[in-house]
């Protein structure tokens, strides 16, 4: 029997509150913004700036002046690239790679304080709960591709 309205409106306002908590906590830490570039650039080594805007869902113009500050730093080396001279291409510097792994622990840390009084299992739980509800939506996703117009209240999926 799949879940009630109540209870999938109970884990949307759970989840909304969640992600409104950790967009605030990005957008008033320098870092966080550092780490979700040189995350991108770290796994897709010699990555043009529209992709990692892309990736992220930001305007080009926020990682072009993010991309200028990360080498100004020295974390990260712009070249031209040479499929399309006028792109570049970002790559991460041996103190970026430092950087991102200084910054992954610094949000390790972070989310260890938060969870330090819970049970392993409980974290394990959550974890694969967090995988299967991203796991259902790209299924459902994929598979809805519904004509416009029609509203979720109206797809089959809960309980009044």
């Amino acid at each position: 029997m799949p879940p009630s309205k109540r209870d999938v409106a109970s884990m949307v306002q759970a989840l909304f509150t969640l992600v409104a908590s950790l967009e605030r906590a990005r957008r008033a830490s320098p870092g966080a913004s550092t780490l979700a570039v040189l995350e991108v650039v770290g796994a897709r080594q010699h990555v043009r700036p529209s992709e990692v805007a892309e990736l992220q869902r930001v305007h080009p113009s926020l990682v072009t002046r993010q991309v200028r500050s990360l080498e100004d730093a020295g974390y990260v080396e712009v070249t031209l690239d040479p499929t399309d001279r006028r792109s570049c291409l970002v790559s991460l510097t041996p103190e970026g790679e430092e950087e991102l792994a200084r910054l992954r622990e610094v949000g390790l840390g972070r989310f260890a304080t938060f969870v330090s009084h819970w049970e392993p299992a409980e974290v394990r739980t959550l974890t694969a709960l967090l995988q299967k509800l991203e796991a259902s939506k790209a299924t459902v996703s994929e598979r809805e591709r519904r004509p416009a117009g029609r509203r979720w209240a109206q797809q089959p999926g809960y309980t009044e």
